[in-house]
């Protein structure tokens, strides 16, 4: 695996990266290098799409408003990651803007909003989550950006749930048992992490999840958690279970 560069710059770009290829940024891009970052025409920095792994770059056209990156070397090749969809309740705007970074950096492929019964967030920007998606990737060396979705209710979201991705219903009503144990019984393969609301589900959304083959409730403890603090402890105990931290993705 490749060291990652954690001195250099990183900037999230959307064009093809390939050796030899120039890419112009976008205006707010281009300000962010030249009147924040102060860099000058041949200053080098790293850049990644998601797709392409991670590349060696130098800005080789620099003019006032617009900045044009050459594509050197390739530094990293793309991570693939494991394959975990989060389910989650939207926050409110501070506490969403933490938990969609933190999902981002535990290695999750998707986020999904869905909308219950209790769920009392203001309208959901879709465009900052992603946009909080590109910086938690940018700062901590991610190369896999999870796709963000647009809110959908709970209902429906189950309604059409491919039953062949199991959900890890995290239940705040069921304080008792072994997360770990209860893990280790899930089968291996495309999962998703299902969080809820500040105020929990209702009794009927959680009877329903609990009557529904492919979903699996998970103690997360005796103690009850904030959304976004459970988000995290949820995440990295199915990382530690079914991802990618025993050395290979599920």
């Amino acid at each position: 695996m490749a060291i990652r560069d954690f001195a250099s710059e990183r900037l999230f770009v959307t064009g093809d990266l390939a050796a030899g290829h120039a890419i112009e940024l976008d205006h707010d891009q281009a300000h962010y290098l030249i009147n924040v970052l102060r860099l000058e025409k041949g200053a080098r920095l790293l850049v990644f799409n998601g797709r392409d792994g991670e590349w060696e770059a130098h800005l080789s056209d620099v003019k006032k408003r617009s900045v044009v990156l050459a594509i050197d070397a390739l530094r990293r090749p793309q991570e693939t990651g494991p394959d975990i969809d989060y389910l989650f309740a939207p926050l409110k705007r501070g506490r969403l803007d933490y938990m969609v970074q933190k999902a981002t950096e535990m290695g999750v492929a998707r986020l999904r909003p869905v909308i219950t019964a209790r769920t009392i967030a203001e309208r959901v920007k879709v465009e900052r989550m992603r946009a909080n998606v590109i910086e938690a990737a940018e700062q901590c060396g991610v190369l896999r950006v999870p796709e963000v979705f647009d809110p959908i209710q709970l209902e429906a979201a189950l309604d059409r749930w491919d039953q062949g991705r199991t959900i890890i219903f995290c239940d705040e009503d069921n304080g008792a048992g072994d997360p770990i144990a209860t893990l280790q019984q899930v089968r291996r393969g495309p999962i998703a992490v299902l969080i809820g609301p500040e105020g929990g589900f209702t009794r009927e959304e959680r009877g329903r999840l609990k009557l529904m083959p492919f979903v699996t409730p998970l103690a997360l403890g005796p103690r009850i958690m904030r959304a976004d603090t459970a988000a995290v402890a949820a995440l990295a105990l199915v990382n530690a279970v079914l991802g990618d931290w025993r050395g290979g993705p599920s």
